[in-house]
């Protein structure tokens, strides 16, 4: 949600502030203020605004985008820009850069904050608040396409006919309630073509995980009664659930059928797992996600809980980006529109301060969620107490946070001369191969910044030129293509695709490859460093190679030394992933694949009726044209192909 620029303050923000300012917003090399420019863009644009509902951007002279927000009434909103006196530094930073808006108008302000949210995360302007959290949250998905539904794991859009529950708050949470899931109602997780080929059955069914219906050890109305219970424990209705099972349990005991009343006592002991392992007491709560926020030395940090039907389904802990001179109750709301941008809206979202346009949220989260969405500051009982929780939580995370973040920060100044760099990397690539003899060779890039591993960003290579068994050819040819593509799309090296740091695994031999590479693409200012292990390629005794032929080393003790092994063993594990996967997929190949014509459905045709490549190769063709699936036409494709190159 976009921020409106406050009246003019009291204290030395207004004009004076502004004069003082003036001077850093200047055209290089003319002493103009670039901020006129920007004053100018913006007037123009609003000679052509009605006061109605919308979404404006600015632009950059590139065409950037710089920043989004919306407006009950975009005339007046975007007015308010040129009034620069009255603006934070941050927005007058802003206006100096902007040279074109765009415009969006919509029926209503709700439809603009929806709007609004949907482009802040797909352009990531550099001055709104952003939710530094591109993964998509994990949900369980019954689906509810076949006669004998399926519980598994789901990410990404909602298109499978089923029902689905969530958010969760990691993939580790979703995998450990499915596997109690998997024992409280013994429903199946195989995929179908996995069910269709079951003669027996399979290892879930041996260990009490799956009523095995592939092979009939369940009726269908048996099996539905497991999938309407589980229904039930996942909509809030667990202690009804457990009722019945404990019924079932006594019942099948009286008559004596062991054995039954045994399972049934495993599935009491799953479903009282599942609640016993939430470490938040949400009873009472119902459906609801609560969020607290915490600020401390600049940074926030925000505490989500995921609460449905009662039961605790994870926390996470966020920390936006962009959030100096933007009321915390301001960045509260802007992570919460972003967040349920692709998350849908509970009933009831529980937080610890009034929202601005509160009013307007919660009808824009109705539109998403199809039915009205309360945000309410809970005062008293479960839900104040579940609050504090989150309140503590949100301290503690940040406190966290705060403490690695000025750990990080020493290592990456220490890094940063040690490997004498001019400046702390944003951007540091790392290197590797990976082959077995020269066969199946990949090359792999993996990306780190100063908040981890960007792994949207890894790269692999497939090796094209090199000759078997030529580790450095290899490498010359992923740093010819990596850098020869960057030079085509990022000649002016703006749009973040160059590394600050290149690190090769590898030694003199490496970084004399990946060092005449870059000197024939004309590339000379990207600093490269090879790392290669000690004698006995010892890890701890690593030597780091400079391009002009220098070695240094690091004491074995040393954080630095340990940041750099990390990535190192990165590019390592992700390269040997890409090469087995490569394999994986050359074992599974067969040469019918070559033959043209030949789509998944003939090859499987003609390996179930003949057996193998090899004795279709050998048939005549009348014995091809006896094959299911295959026409005249396409036996005498195939047997003209193996002959005509016999």
């Amino acid at each position: 949600m976009a921020k409106t620029p406050a009246g003019t303050p009291s204290t030395p923000t207004g004009a004076e502030r502004f004069n003082e300012d003036r001077a850093s917003y200047t055209v290089r090399g003319t002493g103009q203020p670039d901020i006129e420019a920007g004053i100018a863009a913006i007037r123009q644009t609003v000679q052509t605004l009605k006061p109605s509902p919308g979404v404006y951007r600015m632009l950059d002279a590139r065409g950037d985008v710089l920043y989004v927000g919306k407006a009950r009434a975009l005339k007046n909103r975007v007015a308010n820009y040129t009034q620069v006196a009255n603006l934070t530094n941050r927005l007058q930073r802003m206006v100096s850069q902007t040279r074109a808006m765009e415009i969006i108008t919509t029926n209503s302000e709700a439809e603009a904050l929806l709007l609004e949210a949907q482009l802040i995360k797909r352009f990531r302007p550099p001055y709104n608040v952003l939710l530094r959290d591109d993964k998509s949250f994990p949900f369980i998905l019954l689906r509810m396409d076949h006669d004998f539904p399926r519980i598994m794991k789901h990410r990404g859009a909602r298109r499978a006919k089923g029902n689905y529950y969530g958010p969760f708050a990691s993939a580790g949470s979703v995998n450990t309630t499915i596997n109690a899931l998997q024992k409280l109602f013994l429903l199946r997780s195989c995929t179908d073509s996995f069910f269709r080929r079951r003669d027996r059955p399979c290892l879930l069914y041996q260990i009490k995980r799956c009523s095995a219906p592939c092979v009939g050890r369940i009726s269908p109305v048996g099996y539905q009664e497991l999938v309407t219970q589980a229904k039930d424990f996942l909509g809030g209705k667990s202690s009804a659930v457990q009722n019945e099972i404990e019924k079932q349990m006594a019942q099948a005991a009286e008559k004596l059928d062991f054995e039954s009343a045994a399972m049934l006592r495993d599935r009491l002991r799953a479903a009282t797992f599942i609640q016993g392992s939430q470490a938040i007491n949400a009873s009472g709560v119902g459906d609801a996600d609560v969020f607290a926020l915490a600020a401390k030395g600049g940074q926030v940090g925000i505490q989500a809980f995921f609460i449905r039907g009662g039961q605790n389904w994870g926390h996470r802990a966020f920390f936006p980006s962009h959030t100096q001179d933007v009321e915390e109750a301001q960045v509260l709301a802007d992570v919460l529109a972003q967040f349920y941008e692709e998350v849908p809206p509970p009933r009831t979202i529980l937080v610890d301060r009034l929202l601005p346009e509160q009013h307007i949220v919660e009808e824009a989260f109705a539109e998403i969620a199809g039915h009205r969405v309360e945000i309410s500051i809970p005062q008293r009982g479960d839900r104040r107490r579940l609050m504090e929780q989150a309140q503590r939580n949100a301290t503690e995370a940040l406190d966290r946070r705060l403490a690695e973040s000025g750990t990080k920060a020493k290592i990456m100044r220490e890094m940063a001369e040690f490997l004498e760099l001019a400046e702390i990397p944003q951007r540091i690539e790392v290197y590797d191969n990976s082959h077995i003899q020269g066969s199946k060779a990949v090359g792999g890039m993996v990306v780190a910044g100063p908040e981890g591993f960007l792994k949207n960003q890894y790269r692999k290579f497939n090796i094209k030129e090199a000759q078997t068994n030529d580790d450095f050819g290899m490498m010359r040819e992923v740093m010819h293509r990596r850098f020869s593509r960057a030079m085509k799309e990022d000649p002016d090296r703006e749009g973040g695709l160059w590394p600050d740091l290149v690190l090769i695994d590898g030694g003199k031999g490496q970084m004399s490859s990946v060092r005449d590479t870059l000197e024939e693409l004309g590339i000379e200012d990207v600093p490269l460093i090879a790392i290669s292990k000690g004698p006995d390629r010892n890890a701890g005794r690593e030597t780091f190679h400079f391009p002009d032929g220098r070695e240094k080393s690091l004491p074995t003790n040393s954080q630095v030394l340990f940041y750099l092994q990390r990535l190192r063993d990165e590019v390592h594990r992700y390269a040997i992933g890409a090469h087995r996967a490569k394999r994986s997929r050359a074992i599974s190949a067969s040469p019918l694949d070559e033959i043209p014509g030949i789509g998944p459905a003939r090859k499987r045709a003609l390996l179930l009726h003949f057996g193998t490549a090899g004795k279709v190769r050998a048939a005549s063709l009348e014995d091809l044209q006896r094959a299911p699936g295959v026409s005249e036409a396409v036996a005498r494709t195939i047997y003209d192909y193996y002959h005509a190159s016999g």
